[in-house]
C-alpha cells in the first residue's frame, strides 16, 4: 500500500530520529513528508517504531494510505523535493 506520513516533532532530537526512521521505509518529498510503499508487516513495524520515539502530547504523526486510483492523481508543482538529506529547517 502507499502512504504519504507528515509529521510534527516539537524537539529537534526527536526530529532527526523520527526522519532517519521514515528514511529507512520510504522518500522524503518534502520538509516533514514522505512517501512510502509498505507491507502490511512493513506498515506495522513502522508505526510500533515510531511509537516508541514520539511523545503523543507533544508530536503529531500523520499516516494518509492512497490506493492506486488515488496514486495517479496526485501532483506537483513548483519546486522538487529537498535537496540534502541532512538539513532540516526549524
Amino acid at each position: 500500500m502507499f502512504y504519504v506520513i507528515s509529521y510534527d516533532i516539537s524537539e529537534n532530537k526527536r526530529r532527526t530520529k523520527i526522519h532517519k526512521c521514515l528514511k529507512s521505509y520510504g522518500e522524503w518529498k518534502q520538509f516533514s513528508v514522505f512517501e512510502c510503499r509498505l507491507t502490511a508487516t512493513q506498515y506495522q513495524k513502522l508505526r510500533h517504531r515510531l511509537d516508541k520515539l514520539i511523545k503523543p502530547a507533544e508530536d503529531s504523526i500523520l499516516f494518509y494510505r492512497l490506493g492506486q486510483c488515488c496514486q495517479r492523481h496526485v501532483e506537483r508543482i513548483g519546486c522538487a523535493a529537498p535537496r540534502q538529506d541532512d538539513v532540516f529547517l526549524v
